[in-house]
């Protein structure tokens, strides 16, 4: 008899993003003269950077050539792409990454979502409590978390490692065993960073009790303060516990494009068998590679100009985040991130929950955020807002708010 994945109905509800749409609908439905700001999900919103076009309208053209003509790519990526990753994102910051132990995809969302593949399901999983819905929802469709419990919004088999303004938003090292620990900074949806030290008493832990640590550094571009990882490969011992994922979607505008990639080093043994091979096999089973021209256009993103331009466009996005973060700080809110991140995570007024907080925003000021809880318990009483707007848009956006 035929039987679905029953683990699929365990998910709470639609997707956090999916729940906002539908109510950011109903209110344009009943409010069609009302102008919406959205600074709720994190996508781009400048175009693509020249230096990227150009290379896409290139790669495009020998696209219709049968000389340069590309089909399937390389399992792990084309080397060309990998090559510079190596060269800028690792070597330059005294990291030993190898091309071969780089893994192209379509997005670091992709890879957070299958990375837990590969592991046994009988592993336990700690997560950051807020978290990324990923991490957690792609456990519960594979059968590792347990039951839900309505009342503390927690599963039953999971590892929660609270981020409060007390500890900093950085998760003290856990009491219970854990066998995979999912990190992730600059941090989301808190937007704090971690310091290399305390990233090194990670990487030592991780190490010292045989854990994988899944380390998500999709908004490391966004860092400009000091002794702050861009990698945890910066930190001593990581080859042999860490995977790293990385997007081009944040520090790049790739959220059309689609291209990330993860980290595997060889080094990173369980049980006798090398995960770099493990996710080498799963990749080239499930996976047929991003498309020649996008990755091309990573590849440009490397490049002089590539790097002047990005650069610009990060500055760009982290003057809006300065601009709510001052603006809503001066008017009394108590606000968090927005220094070494493209994300600010504010405490909700009046002791409003995270989603009465959403609603008011909404109905009073036409402004859609990310309410905290649907990260996780721990983020109920908090709001999430993106500086990914457009600069004006994002300027009205604050003083909307303040009006309130």
């Amino acid at each position: 008899m035929l039987k679905i994945n029953e683990d699929y109905l365990k998910l709470r509800g639609s997707y956090l993003f999916s729940d906002i749409a539908k109510k950011v609908k109903k209110f344009e439905t009943e409010n069609p003269d009302k102008k919406i700001i959205r600074l709720g999900i994190g996508d781009v919103t400048l175009p693509l950077a020249p230096a990227i076009i150009e290379t896409l309208h290139k790669s495009v053209d020998e696209m219709g050539v049968k000389e340069t003509f590309k089909g399937y790519a390389p399992d792990l990526g084309y080397e060309f792409l990998r090559n510079t990753i190596v060269e800028n994102d690792y070597k330059s910051r005294g990291c030993e990454i190898y091309p071969d132990e780089i893994f192209v995809s379509d997005g670091a969302k992709s890879d957070s979502g299958n990375i837990q593949e590969i592991f046994s399901t009988d592993n336990v999983i700690a997560v950051c409590d807020p978290v990324y819905p990923v991490y957690v929802d792609s456990n519960v469709m594979a059968g590792r978390t347990g039951s839900f419990d309505e009342l503390n919004g927690q599963w039953s088999d999971v590892v929660y490692m609270p981020c409060t303004a007390e500890n900093g938003f950085c998760p003290e090292i856990p009491n219970m065993e854990a066998d995979i620990i999912y990190l992730c900074f600059p941090n989301n949806p808190t937007g704090e960073v971690i310091s290399k030290d305390k990233l090194q008493q990670w990487v030592d832990h991780a190490n010292k009790t045989g854990a994988v640590i899944i380390y998500d550094a999709a908004y490391e571009a966004y860092i400009s303060g000091e002794n702050i990882p861009h990698s945890i490969y910066e930190c001593e011992g990581a080859r042999t516990c860490a995977i790293e994922l990385r997007s081009f979607s944040k520090n790049a505008g790739f959220t059309g494009l689609r291209l990330g990639f993860a980290v595997v080093p060889k080094d990173l043994v369980i049980g006798g068998t090398k995960l770099n091979s493990l996710w080498a096999r799963r990749h080239g089973t499930k996976y047929n590679g991003a498309p020649y021209i996008v990755q091309r256009a990573g590849e440009a993103v490397y490049s002089e100009a590539g790097k002047k331009q990005i650069k610009e466009q990060i500055a760009y996005y982290m003057a809006n985040a300065s601009y709510i973060y001052n603006g809503l700080k001066d008017a009394g809110y108590e606000v968090y991130g927005g220094t070494n991140s493209p994300y600010i995570w504010l405490k909700t007024p009046n002791e409003m929950s995270s989603w009465e907080f959403f609603d008011t925003l909404l109905s009073k000021a036409a402004v859609v955020g990310t309410p905290g809880v649907g990260f996780g318990p721990h983020g109920e009483g908090y709001f999430r807002l993106t500086a990914f707007g457009d600069k004006d848009a994002t300027k009205e956006a604050v003083e909307r708010i303040l009006k309130m």
